[in-house]
């Protein structure tokens, strides 16, 4: 979340002027605000396309393990790779729908996942299509990072309305020391 104090002409977002800005989604924008400006193709879009693209991906694999049997490596090698592919695709999954939750933590446990998580790409693609289904990956996060902001934001404001000089002599005190 960021705060500013004039108008910096980004028109995808809902607020203009003082106080937060919604933090924009891939693909998105800050359309998740008060989904506008196609968001509900923009999610149909975007999920339908990482379902093809995880299809796509599915078909390429394929044709990697049929050269696997083409080159009769056996039957404990072909089973190896559906396997590494396999849980590597689940734990991908896992981790991606995990991740529209929380923020990274940037983490070493995090980076050592990150060779597991490319193996098992399709898996994260098929989080992101099926979160696409609910919301834009991410906005629950945002949106309750968004209202946070929102909320301390007019607290602050509420706050410091007036003069802090004029509130002293109003209750009976001359304003000095």
């Amino acid at each position: 979340m960021s705060e500013h104090t004039e108008s910096t002409g980004d028109t995808t977002g809902t607020t203009t002027g003082t106080g937060p800005r919604p933090e924009p989604i891939r693909y998105f924008g800050t359309t998740w605000v008060e989904h506008d400006g196609g968001y509900g193709l923009r999610r149909a879009g975007v999920g339908l396309g990482a379902l093809v693209t995880a299809f796509a991906a599915a078909l390429v694999l394929r044709f990697a393990y049929q050269g696997l049997a083409i080159a009769e490596v056996g039957g404990f090698v072909n089973t190896l790779v559906v396997v590494m592919f396999a849980v590597c695709s689940a734990i991908a999954f896992r981790k991606t729908w995990e991740g529209f939750g929380r923020r990274p933590s940037g983490s070493a446990a995090e980076d050592s996942l990150r060779s597991l998580k490319t193996i098992g790409f399709i898996g994260s693609l098929i989080a992101y299509s099926l979160r696409c289904a609910m919301e834009a990956p991410g906005e629950r996060l945002r949106r309750a990072e968004y209202e946070t902001a929102l909320q301390q934001y007019a607290k602050r404001r509420g706050t410091r309305s007036g003069n802090p000089a004029a509130r002293g002599r109003k209750n009976g005190r001359s304003g000095r020391g």
